[in-house]
């Protein structure tokens, strides 16, 4: 190491360290043992503009262990991304650019939200898969316009969970050999020494998962960590795992113990720190002059590596316009003025229909439209299932398996790896502006829930597609059918849930879908469901509105309002016959969307859900939440138990989803 690297990588320990000092919180242990091959990535590999954070051509780069966030701080700052050293002094405070873990879109250059273990793993995976998809689909063998890696900095905590396996299994599968993983391999986690829960033979776990693996014996040998990636940059056909032996809170008294992990050194650590490395003990926030000068050579650096992409592309525009202008569409998210009109429209002749097979229907369909615009096709829907496309109906026909050939393909297989899945889809959509689905049942939504949760954190275009959606999915029993799931998806701010009731307010709902910024939850049922008339009902003006008068009563002001969602609608219908019947008119409300209602004026929610009218909810699921809409003089039928097994629609009638008990319950609350 020479003394310039020397001081580089001694200026990131530092401003990390005195980052967590000063806000007498934070994680100094990584950055002091990660940084150095922090610095061998940054400073000799990875191409970056650090005045355009958004180039896409840009390689990325993940710090999946987020608790390090202090070392990505001071590397952004280091190479001249907007982030002040005010901003690295204000770690971890109210309003700060520096949260505790970081945050994407808060930070220039920080490409995901991490901190929860593994999750950074499997959005650089997702990040990797989006660049095949965009190069399979745009380059030549005269032009390359899609060429990048993904690298990531893992952790011991990363490799232990669960979702890291699952991500590596498939990016051994697909042979994503444009991406690198430096594993910081530093022996300690939170508890004290790994060997407590964590002896496995890495090396040999990832081989088995098809991926390359290179030793790096000494975490502070940059020669050494710049071969490794260059050994890694040269292989084919599969991703790369460095695992580096470092030492945590490197120089510091307490390196090599869980005390480095999760909280300040303290001054006294501090300085003994500074001592063993050579460093001034003042000031703090110390950047030595040539330091600053060196990493800045990165802003002319990447502005250079830019304009020459810019300059690929625009001979690229010259000699395959037609390509430039897809590849052009895809970068803006672009969808022509009228793809609307491509949304189809059904028709109570076509029978009964679940609304997973329409939303299959309405996916296809749209597919074929827009990838048949003339010579320009639009490439927008790219995703798959855990191993449920024949249930989910998710398979876009014809259009390939990404990941298998060099063909523009758009399915994925993602096999049984639901919370990899969630993860991965965050970093397709992360990385581009196309949108990418995933699919299983609703049950199975607890499987990847943190990645769901992030989605919704990141604001990510993700369409998370969830079928099977309750009780009627009858014989498989309870541990298969819905019951907590919608309510616990209802949940999560900034996530948008609709639960259609049949296959015209499908077709709405992925209107909505692709039009909406951010995450969106889309649930649908496997049995079949009538189709609602379009020329009789306002589907397609309500979808979009969360919630809409489907039928209203006949007289001047209803005596109940009947509110329901998916496949409750029917049963709401249903029972509005019959009670009619019985002198009481009964306005039907089609709830399709919580997220959507929520955003109406108050005079449109009053509208639909009449202040002074007594109101009951039907849903097959948990109950919690409803009372914001009938209010406490309201009612509800839904399930606060689990399901049962046996044929679908008696499990149905024998839960209370009757007709019978809709009335009940009705004259029930009309006499109160």
């Amino acid at each position: 190491m020479n003394n310039l690297d020397e001081l580089c990588v001694n200026t990131l320990r530092f401003l990390a360290v005195d980052a967590v000092e000063q806000a007498q919180s934070g994680h100094p242990g990584l950055p002091m043992g990660a940084a150095p091959m922090a610095y061998v990535l940054w400073d000799r590999f990875l191409k970056h503009n650090p005045h355009n954070p958004l180039w896409i051509n840009r390689d990325r780069f993940v710090l999946s262990a987020g608790h390090g966030s202090a070392l990505l701080y001071a590397l952004l700052h280091l190479y001249g991304y907007d982030l002040s050293l005010e901003e690295l002094k204000r770690f971890r405070q109210w309003g700060s650019k520096t949260p505790g873990h970081p945050e994407y879109g808060l930070t220039p250059g920080v490409e995901a939200t991490t901190g929860p273990l593994g999750q950074g793993f499997a959005m650089g995976v997702g990040m990797a898969l989006a660049e095949r998809f965009l190069a399979n689909c745009f380059n030549t063998q005269d032009f390359s316009v899609v060429n990048h890696y993904t690298y990531a900095i893992v952790s011991d905590g990363d490799l232990m969970e669960g979702i890291s396996s699952e991500a590596a299994s498939l990016a051994g599968t697909l042979h994503l050999d444009k991406l690198i993983y430096l594993y910081d391999d530093n022996h300690i986690s939170i508890e004290g020494e790994t060997d407590i829960s964590f002896t496995e033979n890495v090396k040999d776990r990832f081989e088995a998962y098809g991926w390359y693996v290179h030793k790096v014996i000494n975490g502070n040998d940059l020669a050494e960590i710049e071969m490794a990636i260059r050994a890694a940059q040269h292989e084919k056909n599969r991703p790369t795992l460095i695992i580096v032996r470092t030492h945590i809170g490197y120089g510091s008294p307490k390196q090599d113990t869980a005390a480095a992990h999760g909280e300040p050194l303290g001054q006294e650590a501090l300085l003994a720190a500074k001592k063993a490395l050579s460093w001034p003990a003042e000031p703090t926030f110390y950047i030595p002059e040539e330091v600053l000068t060196h990493c800045r050579l990165a802003v002319q650096k990447g502005a250079k590596q830019e304009i020459a992409s810019q300059n690929l592309l625009d001979d690229y525009r010259r000699d395959e316009p037609n390509l430039a202008a897809q590849f052009e569409k895809v970068l803006s998210g672009e969808l022509p003025v009228n793809w609307k009109s491509y949304l189809p429209s059904f028709s109570p002749r076509d029978g009964p229909m679940a609304t997973r097979n329409a939303s299959g229907k309405v996916m296809n369909l749209l597919s074929e439209k827009l990838h048949t615009l003339g010579s320009n096709p639009y490439h927008y829907l790219v995703g798959g299932s855990a191993d449920l496309a024949p249930s989910t109906k998710t398979i876009l026909m014809g259009y390939g398996d990404l990941g298998f050939s060099k063909d523009c393909a758009h399915n994925i297989h993602y096999g049984v790896r639901e919370h990899a899945m969630g993860g991965i889809a965050n970093g397709l959509a992360l990385h581009s502006k196309f949108i990418p689905y995933t699919a299983t049942f609703l049950v199975f939504s607890d499987y990847m829930r943190p990645a769901i949760r992030l989605a919704a954190l990141m604001h990510t275009h993700v369409i998370f597609i969830f079928t099977h959606d309750s009780i009627v999915l009858g014989e498989d029993g309870p541990t298969h059918q819905p019951v907590e799931q919608l309510m616990s998806l209802r949940a999560i701010p900034g996530l948008t849930v609709i639960r259609p009731a049949d296959a015209n307010e499908t077709a709405v709902a992925w209107g909505v879908a692709i039009e909406r910024k951010g995450p969106v939850v889309m649930v649908f049922t496997r049995q079949k469901l009538s189709v609602l008339d379009p020329e009789h009902y306002p589907i397609n003006e309500g979808v979009p509105r969360g919630a809409y008068i489907l039928a209203e009563a006949e007289s001047e002001n209803p005596d109940i309002i009947l509110i329901a969602t998916g496949s409750e609608v029917h049963l709401a219908l249903a029972s509005r016959e019959e009670l009619k019947k019985r002198g009481v008119e009964a306005r039907v409300v089609s709830m399709p969307s919580w997220e959507l209602f929520n955003e109406q004026t108050t005079d449109y929610k009053n509208q639909v859900l009449s202040l002074d009218v007594p109101k009951l909810a039907l849903e097959a699921g948990s109950t919690i939440g409803w009372g914001t809409y009938v209010g406490a003089k309201g009612a509800v039928i839904g399930l606060d138990r689990f399901g049962a097994s046996g044929p679908g629609n008696i499990v149905y009638n024998k839960l209370g989803f009757n007709v019978d008990n809709v009335i009940k319950k009705a004259i029930k609350l009309l006499r109160l």
